[in-house]
């Protein structure tokens, strides 16, 4: 077997092992035999076209119009001319395709249905990237870049699936390229002539040359393959030991774990970019689903995970152990008896697609009943999944506290344990100090630490001018709170984490918990949460009420009773001081009519009118301005489009002449004249000037002449003809049906060569400029009627004003 041949056939098998790890992703494994059955042609047009031979880029152009060639007979042989050559209806069913699949890649959880829309993407884009492979390591000789697109391909599949068995995935993908590699050290090795194999004895007989030995591979070659096999084992072995990069809170696996009866730990996450991605998800999928015996639900945040370690980077959970869950969790760190609280039960169903390893529950929960493996982490009051373990199509039931303290009692809490004040206020040293000076400017009229954490939630809300947007730049680190301080925009992340952090900095022990705001009510009575619920929330821990939820994010969830100021209290003036503390700090009140006439809960859900964040635009850090990206993605879009503009505007015109009018008379005759023009525009657009001196009839006949249509095309235009015929001269005309129709024929029937050119390159699009040209030229006489009168008596044009003598 020659070279060539053997990297080519060694090109195919690594492309189809990379394609592989596509399998988990849809329900039916057909579409890999199809994939490999086209990919098999277009690696043997490949070899004939580099036997003839062509230049390489040649070779690669054939390669791919066989490809294109291969993906219309499979998919859009019916709009094909012969079943495989493509025009300008195949790239439409192309389009067509691609877009349902996005739709259903979209709406089904994997393993999803195999549609003819993801047929299409699968197979195509594996023979994308065969072609790609093939032309870099067979036609162009060089194998080690065809890596690229094969990491390419795997790196779609290990990212969209949900990991399991993805080892074996990757061992296939890596087998490939490593046997795509040998090939080509083979046929390099052979160029240079005999090689030796050392020790190894070779069999008398053995003609000398290029040719293998049977006795076994030569040494070099075995070397490659020993080096191989080592690499891949390595590659296998090291990210085991290594500590593993969890995706998320929010995303389809979770990081967390342990094992062994009474211990083990779970590791640390990162949920920003998991949140960011969540909230801007086009569609809102349903990822729980409860039922709860609360009156009041707008404070049943759904909690996953506390974030409890800040160390510049990064707000994290930390290392902590784990064991098995009671049967009743115990009470809540820090709760007195002399705080009022009821108990609520809420059954909660996961979505099927949705697993990742810490549970959903109200917080503090105080039994949960579910079935599987979970551990309980006491610090946190937080259920993880063991071994595997997720969240995918649980139901459960949790019977959680409400607790309900006063004012008074957040007022007047004591000071908390040394332990839990010096783990819950540290701050890294990289804290910028403006982080430090901007929570002692706010809280600056307060007079103990409720007051504070008032101050701080309801700047944040309502009196700092911030405004909620999910599609700033990501960020968590001491740099990013105080950027985000300064360009006052963000989303909840950036409020919860800059709200903990300052807290920290005025001696508050402060967490961040990410989990899911209560979502919607349903007719039946249940409450359906969603991937846009996903929130990040501070909580605050006061001696003898415990860890306490704030909500320092406009427009997003809901305001803790105990912190709004009309809250009744047997201390008055402690509930009126964040009042006071809020309104002292006219510098960062948009205006003090505003702060006067509306209370802080209308100001943070927007009745009183957006603020003005005048420090929006501060800050260099924050990437390109607004007004470059808008005028490169502009220059973007008008690049794209003006090529496109005749297509869109045919398209549209057609529309619109065949669309549907009204049912008067005087509707049909207006429809079927448009329909008219219809006919003469498409006849037009095809190489067949209008005639505007022939009578309907005449032009119908000259379009069937030099069309050369088929007997039902021309009907079709006798038809519309014979409308056009009946509006114009028939004292009572008939009404026509069907002209639309009658158009299409004749679109169909129309020569196929310069179907093309018909469609991106309208001749009749020149009316666009025919109409400017009128419009600008009755501009042009509006404009001098108003410059210049006509002056009757002298029978002249003259300004207005000017006499005449």
């Amino acid at each position: 077997m020659s070279g060539h041949a053997r990297l080519a056939l060694c090109a195919t098998a690594a492309t189809l092992l990379a394609a592989c790890a596509l399998l988990p992703l849809v329900d039916s494994v057909t579409w890999i035999i199809q994939a490999a059955i086209l990919l098999a042609l277009q690696c043997g047009v490949g070899a004939l076209a580099r036997r003839v031979p062509l230049a390489r880029p040649l070779t690669v152009l054939v390669q791919a119009v066989a490809t294109l060639l291969l993906l219309t007979l499979v998919f859009a042989n019916g709009q094909a001319t012969a079943g495989v050559l493509p025009g300008p209806d195949v790239f439409e069913r192309f389009g067509l395709l691609l877009q349902a699949g996005a739709q259903d890649v979209g709406q089904f959880a994997i393993p999803a249905p195999l549609s003819d829309g993801i047929r299409l993407m699968l197979v195509g884009g594996v023979l994308v990237i065969g072609l790609a492979v093939d032309a870099l390591a067979v036609t162009f000789r060089s194998a080690a870049p065809a890596g690229l697109p094969l990491l390419a391909l795997y790196s779609v599949a290990a990212g969209l699936s949900d990991g399991g068995a993805g080892w074996v995935w990757f061992v296939l993908a890596a087998a490939g390229y490593l046997l795509l590699l040998l090939a080509e050290g083979r046929d390099r090795l052979s160029q240079w002539g005999r090689v030796f194999g050392g020790a190894a004895r070779r069999p008398a007989g053995l003609s000398a040359g290029l040719e293998a030995s049977p006795a076994g591979a030569v040494a070099p070659v075995r070397t490659g393959r020993r080096i191989g096999a080592v690499a891949l084992g390595i590659a296998l072995v090291v990210p085991a030991a290594l500590p593993a990069l969890d995706g998320g809170l929010l995303d389809s696996t979770g990081g967390g774990g342990g094992s062994g009866p009474g211990g083990g730990t779970i590791s640390a996450v990162n949920p920003l970019v998991a949140l960011q991605d969540s909230l801007n998800q086009p569609n809102d999928r349903e990822v729980l689903s409860y039922r709860t015996n609360s009156e009041q639900t707008q404070d049943l945040y759904l909690r996953i995970v506390s974030l409890d370690q800040f160390d510049g980077t990064a707000w994290k959970p930390a290392e902590r152990g784990i064991i098995d869950v009671p049967d009743r969790l115990p009470t809540p760190q820090g709760l007195s008896p002399e705080v009022r609280t009821s108990e609520v039960q809420t059954n909660i169903s996961a979505a099927g697609w949705y697993k990742q390893d810490w549970l959903p529950m109200p917080y503090p929960a105080s039994q949960v009943a579910i079935g599987g493996r979970w551990r309980y982490e006491p610090i946190g009051r937080t259920l993880v999944g063991d071994r595997g373990q997720t969240t995918g199509g649980k139901q459960y039931e949790v019977k959680s506290l409400v607790v309900q303290p006063t004012a008074d009692q957040l007022a007047t809490a004591p000071q908390p344990g040394s332990a839990l004040a010096r783990e819950f206020t540290s701050v890294p040293d990289s804290l910028p100090a403006d982080v430090y000076a901007t929570a002692r400017r706010v809280t600056r009229d307060a007079s103990n630490d409720y007051e504070r954490a008032v101050a701080l939630q309801d700047w944040f809300s309502s009196e700092g001018g911030f405004t909620y947007d999910t599609e700033v730049q990501a960020g968590s680190g001491s740099a990013a709170i105080s950027r985000f301080l300064k360009q006052k925009q963000g989303f909840c992340v950036h409020f919860s984490f800059s709200m903990a952090a300052m807290a920290r900095t005025l001696g508050i022990p402060a967490r961040v918990a990410v989990g899911f705001t209560p979502g919607s009510p349903q007719s039946d009575g249940t409450m359906s949460v969603g991937l846009r619920d996903a929130h990040a929330w501070p909580e605050l821990y006061f001696e003898g009420v415990g860890w306490t939820r704030f909500e320092p994010t406009p427009n997003r969830g809901t305001v803790p009773e105990y912190t709004r100021p009309d809250l009744p209290s047997t201390s008055p003036s402690n509930s009126a001081a964040p009042e006071s503390s809020a309104a002292a700090a006219p510098s960062d009140t948009p205006s003090a009519s505003a702060s006067e006439s509306c209370s802080r809960e209308q100001q943070r859900t927007g009745e009183c009118g957006r603020n003005d964040p005048q420090a929006g635009a501060g800050g260099g850090d924050g990437g390109p301005p607004l007004g470059t990206v808008l005028g490169v993605a502009l220059a973007a879009l008008v690049i794209v489009l003006v090529p496109l503009l005749p297509l869109l505007w045919r398209v549209r015109t057609r529309a619109v002449r065949l669309g549907s009018g009204g049912r008067s008379a005087a509707d049909a005759t207006a429809r079927t004249l448009a329909a008219w023009l219809e006919v003469t525009d498409t006849a037009w657009d095809y190489g067949i000037l209008p005639d505007d001196s022939q009578t309907p009839r005449k032009a119908a006949a000259r379009i069937v002449r030099i069309g050369q249509l088929d007997t039902e095309a021309a009907e079709a235009v006798h038809r519309v003809a014979a409308a056009v015929e009946q509006v114009l001269y028939a004292p009572h005309p008939r009404t026509a049906t069907g002209l639309a129709e009658d158009v299409r024929r004749l679109r169909a029937g129309l020569s196929r060569t310069s179907r093309l050119r018909a469609l991106l390159a309208p001749r009749s699009a020149v009316r666009v400029a025919w109409a400017c040209s009128a419009r600008w030229a009755a501009f042009t006489r509006r404009l001098s009627t108003r410059r210049w009168g006509f002056d009757r008596w002298t029978n002249s044009w003259r300004k207005p004003g000017r006499q005449q003598g």
